[in-house]
Formats: C-alpha cells, structure tokens, sequence
C-alpha cells in the first residue's frame, strides 16, 4: 500500500492513506469512580485476545512520571479511558482482570512504570514499537507504523499536553481513544512481519526483557546534565550548581512540578557563574526576579551559601567520575589497542546490522560493547583458543543482560574482532 514519503528516500509519492479522526465506536466517556472501574472490568474479562494499552502523562510539566489518563481497548469490550487520580485505591478489579493478559503497548518502557505504580502489571507483553525497530522499519512512532502497515493515518498533536489538566477537553480525550484504536491489529501486522523475517523468537525475549526490566536506575551527579554547565570552569561553581539543582530538585518532588518549571537551568548556571551574597543581588540575576522564582529567594541563597561554605576537600571534581570505560573521545589517547578493539568491534556489528535489518543498538547495548571492548575480558594479549575467547564474550555478555538471540547472533563475529593476535 502507498506510504508517505520515508525520511532520505527522495520519494515524491503522497500518501494515499485514510485518515483516522474519530474512534469507530466515538469517544468514550472517561471513568473515574470505584463502580466504573468495576463495571469496566467486568466487560474487559468477557472481551477476548490481548489488551491494548496506553497511557497519558503529564512530562514537562510534573515531577512524576505517574499516568493522569490510561487507555484501554479489547476485541469484544470496547474502548475504557480511566482517569486513575481519584479512583487509585479502587483499581483492584481492573487489576485483577487485566493484569493477567498480554498488553499491547506502543514504546511500553515509557508507559510501564507509571502504570506499575497503579498496581497495573502484563503477564505478557508486546510492544509494537520494539518490534518495529526488530523489523527494519526507518520510522517506528505509532503514526508511521499504522500508516505503513495499517492504510490510515492517525490524527496527532497532543502526546506533550499536561494530562493533568481537568476536566480534559475533548480533542484530548479523541486523541487519546485514538492511541490505542488500531494498537491490536498493528500487533499482528508487526507480528506477521517479523514471522516472515524470523526474527519472532528474537522478539519474544526482548518484550519479556522490558517487561520485567522495571524503572531505570537513578542516574549518579544527575545535576550534571544541567544545560550549559560546560562554561563553569571552577570546582565551586560546580559545588553551586549542584546545590541550586538538588535544591530544586527537592522543592520540584514536593510540588510535583517539573523542576525547569521552577526554575530552569539557564538561571542555575548564571548564579553560579556571578555568585551573589544578598536576596537583592540573587533578584538582580535574570529569572531569579521573577514571582515564582522570588518566593524561593531564601532557598536559593542557602544552597549557594552551603557551596561557599565548602572545605575544598568536598568540591566536586571538575569532569564527571566515570563508572567503567572513558568516554570514547578520549580512547585513542589512554589505550590505542583498546581503541583498535572498539572500531573492530563496531565493525563487525555494523555488518551484522546491514545483514539482519537490525538497529545495531537493538544488537547490543552500546555501553556493554564499550565495557567489552575496554577490560571486559582482563587480558586480551594472553593467547587463547577462538572457542574460549567465544566463552568469555558470551558470559561477559550474559553479565550484561544480553538476551540469548543476542549473544548467538554476535558472540562469533565479535571473537574474530577480538583475536588477540590482531593486536
């Protein structure tokens, strides 16, 4: 079927695709009492097949990554948008119905931990963005998929609106009912795709990897990643910086508001660099005058008082500590030979990605190639038999979390890349 123009294909075809602008069965009333969540859940258990879901949240605008609108639709049952907020403590029949199916998802990793936080968990899931990826496809958001497997076009616009708005205005609600309106028989287009393909097995593990994966791990010196940090150039303006963003950070999660909500990083970083002493001269400083931004005045003196306050001993390093391998920038330099291993390696699953139509993030895990390709393996000059070398990889690999279908697709190619005697 006719498709719209894929991104570097210079292709001029227009889209023949019928636009979806409505669900089929119109929008459903949003639930959101205890007797609601009740009957919804007696309707999704006389459904059939696997559960399409979805959810809403509310980023860029809240701390918390917790679900303001979840969507739901069965063969048989029909579409149910449930509003969570009010009826948190009553979502045990829904649970006790739905947790014990397969879910549908699109991108599930974003969804799922807000979802968990409901007491809502899949038995089995299937992520078609995922699978998606699996199959080769260029573009894997939900529009482009439906619209290359499926013949339509879905309308779009409001997947970035703060969800925790009420009451929702109808557009919202109609995309929303939307999202999850062909999400079951896009998963049996990607499936189908990927059983012709083979790669069906290697989809089985990968949705069951994310589906007990759980929330990511917290990363460390999160306060980092503020924008604009690289034009401090002194451990105490660092010290500062990470005062002011801890402080934030802290008032953010109380009010479960974004913290660039409260106050954005530009501003961090500017009373970083001029180190004001009084409320007056923190006010002087662009943002910081502002009324939301005033009424933390004091807050945000003693965050900068405490950085000053400092002995030298507790400043923080100027570049970030690492946990395992250098950036890969600084490669060359520390350890050719390692640097040497690294391009062989990307070599080889750069070839492995061409052959199999496979992203080659979806191969391996970048930073697990990088611990790999560093002192994964202890000594690499020591001589050994290819078939060892092929034992250490995959166990390393195993260590890693590397699925099965990963580690047999690049476990051989990636021990011919790391003969010691190529070194």
């Amino acid at each position: 079927m006719p498709v719209a123009e894929q991104p570097g294909q210079g292709s001029t075809e227009v889209s023949t695709a019928e636009p979806l602008l409505a669900p089929a069965d119109g929008v459903p009333p949003v639930l959101g009492t205890a007797a609601e969540i009740a009957e919804a859940a007696e309707r999704l258990a006389e459904g059939t097949g696997p559960l399409a879901v979805d959810a809403e949240r509310a980023s860029g605008f809240r701390y918390s990554a917790r679900a303001y609108l979840v969507q739901l639709r069965r063969a048989g049952a029909g579409t149910f948008l449930i509003d969570p907020i009010p009826v948190t403590d009553a979502l045990g029949p829904l649970a006790e119905v739905i947790n014990e199916l397969e879910w549908v998802l699109h991108a599930a990793d974003q969804d799922l931990p807000g979802l968990a936080e409901l007491g809502l968990y899949p038995a089995r899931l299937y992520d078609t963005e995922l699978g998606g990826r699996l199959a080769g496809f260029e573009r894997v958001g939900l529009a482009a998929m439906v619209e290359r497997l499926l013949g339509r076009t879905l309308r779009k616009g409001h997947g970035a609106a703060d969800w925790s708005t009420r009451p929702l205005p109808a557009d919202w609600l109609n995309y929303a009912a939307l999202d999850v309106e062909l999400l079951l028989e896009l998963r049996e287009a990607v499936d189908a795709d990927l059983r012709a393909q083979g790669k069906d097995r290697w989809a089985e593990q990968e949705f069951e990897h994310v589906r007990l994966a759980g929330p990511p791990a917290p990363k460390a010196d999160r306060w980092r990643r503020t924008s604009g940090i690289h034009t401090l150039r002194k451990a105490r303006q660092l010290a500062a910086v990470r005062e002011l963003w801890t402080t934030r950070d802290n008032l953010a999660r109380l009010r479960d508001i974004a913290p660039s909500r409260i106050l954005p990083d530009s501003a961090i970083v500017a009373a970083a660099a001029a180190d004001p002493r009084t409320i007056a001269q923190l006010r002087a400083l662009p943002v910081f005058g502002g009324p939301r931004q005033r009424r933390y005045s004091r807050e945000w003196l003693a965050a900068l008082d405490t950085a000053r306050g400092l002995p030298d001993s507790e400043l923080p390093p100027l570049s970030q500590p690492f946990d395992g391998p250098p950036p890969v920038n600084r490669w060359e330099r520390r350890d050719p030979v390692a640097a040497a291993r690294l391009a062989r390696t990307r070599a080889a699953l750069n070839d492995l990605s061409v052959a199999h139509t496979v992203p080659v993030e979806n191969l391996l895990a970048p930073d697990a190639v990088r611990r790999l390709c560093w002192d994964g393996l202890g000594d690499y000059a020591r001589p050994r038999p290819l078939a060892d070398l092929v034992a250490e990889i995959d166990t390393f690999l195993t260590t890693t979390g590397a699925r099965p279908w990963q580690r047999e697709l690049t476990v051989p190619p990636l021990a011919e890349a790391l003969l010691p005697e190529q070194d």
